[in-house]
């Protein structure tokens, strides 16, 4: 997993994506302003920065600047704001930023630009700036490299159990297989088997389904 750094004067919107992206797997820090964010940056170097544009001391968009200007670009950088206009979210790609997310951000918005983040990741070697139109489909969205699917584990069922059993022997192993494949990760469960995440969560209790063992297996 990734280290990334979440830049917010918001203290609701800094816990709720620690919450989210730390629940992922992600080791995450947060920064209240400009000043904690170039400590942090110096101090941790994220793989990936989330960084809001108004904030009270540097805005967003001067930080990705300074940091190009000074080749310290050499992660990627996904805006946030609630209000800002197209013509900023452009400067802000011009400069390098990676992709632009607006408040509120969805969990899965969030997780998606996450990942194809830190597929696009930088060399250290390669120009700070992104063009525009770099690794793009026809639609404009910022492409992942394809995930690599794992074969399904074989697991025979005793058909002599009674039907509630049998259905929740059938039901753990198709957790367990999804989780594993996952890498445990219960946002991406729930989308792959269209599950509420809370509702996931209930059904994994009820079955006994080990969420850590999972992980291990992963």
């Amino acid at each position: 997993m990734a280290n990334i750094l979440v830049v917010d004067d918001e203290l609701g919107i800094r816990d709720l994506l620690f919450e989210i992206l730390n629940d992922e797997g992600h080791a995450v820090e947060v920064a209240e302003n400009a000043a904690q964010a170039r400590m942090a940056r110096q101090a941790a170097r994220p793989d990936l920065v989330l960084l809001d544009i108004w904030m009270p001391d540097t805005d967003g968009v001067t930080l990705l600047k300074e940091w190009a200007g000074a080749g310290l670009l050499n992660m990627p950088v996904i805006m946030m704001s609630g209000h800002a206009t197209i013509d900023t979210a452009v400067e802000a790609t011009r400069i390098g930023a990676q992709a632009f997310l607006e408040k509120p951000i969805t969990m899965q918005k969030l997780l998606k630009a996450v990942e194809q983040g830190l597929a696009r990741k930088p060399l250290a070697s390669a120009p700070a700036k992104v063009g525009l139109n770099s690794n793009k489909d026809a639609s404009g969205v910022f492409v992942a490299p394809q995930a690599v699917v794992l074969p399904p584990t074989h697991q025979s069922f005793d058909l002599e159990q009674p039907l509630r059993e049998a259905r929740d022997t059938f039901e753990r192993a198709y957790f367990e297989y999804h989780l594993t494949q996952e890498s445990g990760s219960m946002t991406r469960v729930a989308d792959k088997t269209g599950l509420e995440r809370t509702h996931l969560y209930r059904k994994l209790k009820q079955l006994g389904v080990d969420l850590s063992k999972a992980k291990r297996m992963a």
